[in-house]
């Protein structure tokens, strides 16, 4: 597995992709709506690794009700598998417990995330990008 983003909860994806582009010298960014999820995202490509942003598209998107609590920060990290249904079964057998199925995410990726409490009270995603 590898980081494949960090994700950060914002209010307004448009002030927050000016801010980053500016303060992290970003000249890639692409802007996707995820309607599954309640979600617009901007990805912006580090040498490395992406930082996602979230802005909430409807009431009743986990980015809201998020922000409703936390306010603005970090959400989530992502790690990238190549085989992400096996990994799922692998970490289950670990009792590691899981949010929803496997299910596609942004830029035809194949994501589920696991509980915060599995992990120390942070929130994960594991993707699978398309082959």
């Amino acid at each position: 597995m590898r980081i494949d983003h960090v994700a950060i909860a914002v209010n307004n994806l448009d002030e927050a992709v000016k801010q980053y582009k500016t303060a992290l010298g970003i000249k890639e960014i692409e802007f996707e709506t995820i309607e599954s999820e309640g979600v617009r995202v901007a990805i912006l490509h580090l040498n490395n690794s992406r930082i996602e942003l979230m802005e909430p598209t409807k009431d009743s998107s986990p980015i809201k009700k998020f922000l409703e609590t936390r306010g603005e920060g970090l959400h989530h990290i992502a790690l990238e598998t190549d085989e992400i249904e096996s990994e799922v079964e692998r970490m289950k057998g670990c009792g590691i417990r899981f949010l929803g199925e496997v299910r596609p995410g942004s830029q035809g990726t194949k994501i589920t995330f696991i509980h915060p409490k599995s992990l120390h009270g942070v929130l994960t995603e594991l993707c699978s990008h398309p082959k």
